[in-house]
């Protein structure tokens, strides 16, 4: 497995029509990110990436949406991802799409967004899947130069392990649009198939307890609770 931080030079595209297939790209992403966005609640959200801010988020009942990204459009803040003008535990969530894939330290990326979420907040992380219908591109000298076949690709299962040890519980995951080319992804296939899907979606919360069990736990949840002698009756002496 690859290293997570690279020495590569990534250049993230700044809009999504930038990329082969962008705005097909964008309206999936956006379609599957409607049921989670209209569960989420606060003062805050933070879309991190200049392609996290040409995402339609207005289904949030989150009324306050800040776009950040070091370049690109539509934004409010210009700053480096991996040092967010903000102050910790100020936002109540936050949403990357595909701007891991154009990171080249994806864990710092990371560690910066959970130190502004507040406790209980929401992170939706977007990439592209390399066993999808998009990986072979990438092995194609023409194509993997040009976006979206040069971006890095990280497994779901990778990424949840990233966010499992930042303590956060993954509560959404999917695989969507099997089909690249086509808009809606090849509806009957996604739906059979969505396994095979070149994008992918994870909704995390940020919890304050551990959400692996350790050993310790594990035994202080197998200990009984020892009743005290006679407590019962004494009480109800007393009573």
């Amino acid at each position: 497995m690859k290293p997570a931080k690279t020495r590569q030079i990534l250049t993230p595209p700044l809009t999504w029509d930038a990329m082969t297939g962008g705005e097909n790209y964008r309206e999936s992403l956006t379609l599957q990110l409607q049921p989670m966005l209209a569960k989420m609640y606060g003062f805050h959200l933070l879309k991190v990436g200049a392609l996290s801010a040409q995402i339609d988020t207005s289904a949030c009942a989150i009324s306050h949406q800040v776009n950040v990204a070091d370049s690109g459009e539509e934004l409010q803040v210009k700053a480096e991802i991996t040092r967010l003008p903000f102050e910790s535990k100020s936002v109540d969530a936050c949403l990357l799409a595909h701007t891991l894939g154009w990171s080249s330290d994806p864990h710092a990326v990371l560690r910066e967004v959970d130190r502004v979420l507040i406790d209980d907040g929401w992170i939706m992380v977007s990439g592209f899947h390399l066993a999808s219908l998009l990986g072979p591109g990438k092995c194609v000298p023409l194509l993997r130069q040009r976006a979206p076949w040069n971006s890095r690709m990280f497994s779901q299962m990778r990424l949840m392990d990233w966010l499992n040890l930042l303590n956060y519980e993954v509560i959404f995951r999917s695989r969507f649009q099997v089909l690249p080319w086509h808009r809606q992804g090849g509806k009957m296939i996604s739906t059979h198939l969505p396994a095979l899907g070149c994008q992918q979606l994870i909704v995390a919360r940020k919890r304050t307890f551990p959400v692996i069990r350790t050993p310790a736990m594990r035994l202080a949840a197998k200990t009984p609770i020892r009743a005290v002698v006679s407590a019962t009756r004494q009480c109800r002496e007393k009573s």
